[in-house]
């Protein structure tokens, strides 16, 4: 503990002379609130990317940088008389002890506690819609899947995968018809129906859709890559062929893929 302690001082001293408006760094000095919140969204990301990856050599330094933008918003915070980084702590604190009263008091486990703690928080804060706290800034994909999870202690939710499932079938065929109106309005608005359906599904499954996704990136990246290569050693560019030629290689990377994945 004492270890953990002098080095997030040091860290807090770092930031802090960093900011100072005499001697600090000038880029440093001039950043606010709005202009490092993207660093933090994108410090995040590099965390679940090094974790999806099982980097864990890499993961210490990636966690230090996502600590920065904390250890950051509260010096700036400080310097205007708002809050320090022993307020975040504090409050982070208060809270992990007042929603576990199974841990840090008497009362029995019991299920729904930690959501019951939320609902009461929320109206503490004048908030008491049940969707009023879901942050507008996540990434759609995941704002999506906590906002259906949120209706869904409700008991706004379909009963089974299957349901889901047909629901998709249905937004999709909405789609289509749209699609063949050339509406671009109606297709944007059915396109994005079609998506948060999505989402559900993907909760229902108790699967992160951006998760989801990162994965179906991750493999375009690679097989899309992997064409290029091979027609490269065929001394030829994307530029050289046409469509066909680079589905006829996109369909032998996958075979590939199939003929090395080991076989039960």
């Amino acid at each position: 503990m004492h270890d953990a302690s002098s080095a997030l001082a040091r860290l807090l001293d770092i930031m802090a002379r960093l900011r100072d408006p005499q001697t600090g760094c000038p880029w440093d000095r001039e950043q606010d609130f709005a202009s490092i919140a993207p660093y933090s969204i994108e410090e995040a990301y590099e965390v679940a990317d090094t974790i999806a990856r099982e980097d864990w050599d890499s993961l210490p330094d990636e966690l230090g940088d996502l600590l920065l933008q904390v250890v950051y918003h509260a010096q700036m915070a400080d310097e205007k008389g708002m809050f320090d980084f022993a307020t975040v702590a504090r409050m982070i604190g208060d809270k992990m002890v007042r929603r576990h009263p199974h841990v840090f008091g008497d009362a029995p486990a019991e299920a729904g506690q930690w959501e019951t703690g939320k609902a009461q928080e929320r109206l503490a804060r004048n908030r008491a819609g049940t969707l009023d706290d879901v942050p507008v800034g996540l990434p759609a994909l995941l704002r999506a899947r906590k906002l259906s999870a949120r209706a869904a202690r409700t008991g706004f939710d379909w009963d089974t995968v299957g349901e889901v499932a047909a629901k998709v079938d249905e937004e999709l065929d909405e789609l289509k018809v749209e699609l063949e109106s050339g509406d671009r309005a109606k297709i944007f608005d059915e396109l994005g129906d079609v998506l948060f359906t999505l989402a559900t599904l993907a909760r229902k499954l108790d699967m992160d859709p951006e998760a989801c996704l990162r994965q179906a990136n991750a493999k375009f990246t690679r097989r899309f890559t992997a064409v290029e290569h091979d027609l490269a050693a065929r001394g030829l560019t994307l530029a050289d062929v046409d469509v066909k030629t680079m589905e006829e290689g996109w369909q032998a990377v996958k075979r590939r893929e199939r003929a090395a994945q080991p076989q039960e």
